[in-house]
């Protein structure tokens, strides 16, 4: 007879082969659906903290696949960085934490020399602000995609340093700093636009990094940008114009991108209604290059939405519909952030007249009303609150759980 210590281990090694044999190989078209290790709902590539490449990638193919799209925030300083993952955290969303040109700027500091050609401040702001949201981003339990806002052409030396840094950091980590950057040519030609995104995405698709690019024009005005005057034929893009970008940016190897079509959106915030939103432009463009393509995938378009501040909700749904994963939520946040501050001002504001002196008598001291943190957190419990219903709207509440 064998050893009894053999016999256990054999009996255990047999146990634990049965145990292998009965778990069944994982389906990978299910895989997709959910079942992650961190999100049930999630694939298993999408972790905590920020989301780039290969990760990126499946989380906007589920959000499609869901009908949801990625709520995407503008943030100027660590504390709406942290409104954002707040409200991520509170109501089980992913997020995009993006900044544009004028916030990054504001990050790093308005005083800092931001010379046209290399535009510094904006890139030391963009890049401080990517490892402030890597460095708190996953002790808030959510996946978050690091994004940069529109960049004009002549913001091109913003998006050539944030490039930079990425390359730089890949080189360290295997992934770069940012997920994905914006791209936002729509002044330009369309033949210059298509071939400057190509450019830069085949510098991109080495780092796994994503390009959004835009596409017609968004009307109204945002951080610096005016399209007030454009004429209304331009508000929608074509779908053949939709087609050449598509076609253009897949040709190239490894390359993720999304596009910023223009279907009658307006940035700012307008009253409801004021603005045509047409989103069955985007549902007409799927259609027409998935016949080009000959695939079998409905909405093989990852679309974004900009200038949605305002916008009535059943577009949105439409356009959630038609393969929206990603919609830009700035204007509304910024009133609700000051909002908070308001309300605490009104409430408090006798004891907001003076460091010393308010009803309860003239020597006592007002400290604990003017510390930035007790009215900065007023604030960001206005803007968490505003967020919870954009995330609803959305249809992105509730998916990490």
């Amino acid at each position: 007879g064998k050893s009894p210590m053999l016999r256990i281990a054999l009996l255990a090694l047999l146990a634990a082969a049965a145990v292998d044999a009965a778990v069944p190989m994982s389906n990978p078209v299910l895989r997709m659906r959910g079942g992650g290790k961190s999100f049930p709902k999630l694939p298993d590539s999408v972790k905590p903290g920020v989301v780039t490449g290969k990760a990126l990638k499946e989380l906007l193919a589920t959000a499609k696949e869901h009908g949801y799209a990625i709520p995407a925030v503008n943030c100027v300083t660590s504390s709406s960085v942290n409104q954002v993952l707040e409200a991520a955290a509170k109501y089980q969303s992913p997020v995009m934490i993006q900044f544009s040109n004028g916030g990054s700027q504001f990050m790093a500091g308005k005083s800092l020399p931001n010379s046209k050609e290399g535009l510094e401040a904006c890139v030391l702001g963009a890049v401080a602000g990517a490892h402030y949201v890597r460095n708190v981003a996953k002790a808030y339990g959510v996946p978050v995609v690091l994004h940069s806002d529109h960049c004009a052409k002549k913001l091109l030396p913003w998006f050539d340093g944030m490039l930079a840094a990425d390359e730089e950091y890949y080189k360290k980590n295997g992934e770069p700093l940012f997920s994905s950057h914006m791209l936002d040519l729509s002044e330009e030609p369309l033949k210059e636009n298509i071939e400057t995104c190509v450019k830069y995405m085949e510098r991109m698709a080495k780092i796994d990094c994503l390009l959004e690019m835009e596409l017609g024009i968004t009307g109204g005005e945002e951080d610096g940008v005016n399209n007030e005057h454009v004429d209304n034929a331009s508000m929608y893009s074509q779908p053949d114009e939709i087609w050449q970008v598509y076609k253009a940016l897949a040709a190239i190897k490894n390359s993720q991108f999304t596009i910023a079509a223009a279907f009658g959106n307006v940035h700012g915030v307008y009253k409801a209604g004021n603005v045509v939103l047409r989103p069955e432009i985007l549902g007409n463009a799927q259609t027409y290059i998935k016949e080009q393509l000959k695939c079998k995938e409905d909405k093989p378009v990852n679309f974004v939405f900009h200038g949605g501040s305002g916008s009535e909700k059943d577009k949105i749904e439409l356009a959630l519909k038609n393969g929206v994963i990603k919609m830009n939520i700035d204007t509304d946040i910024q009133w609700a952030a000051w909002d908070g501050i308001r309300k605490f001002e009104a409430k408090n504001h006798d004891y907001l007249q003076g460091q010393i002196g308010n009803p309860e008598g003239p020597e006592k001291p007002n400290k604990k009303f003017y510390d930035p943190r007790v009215w900065l957190r007023a604030s960001e419990q206005s803007a968490v609150e505003r967020l919870g219903e954009a995330f609803a709207d959305l249809k992105s509440t509730n998916q990490l759980q």
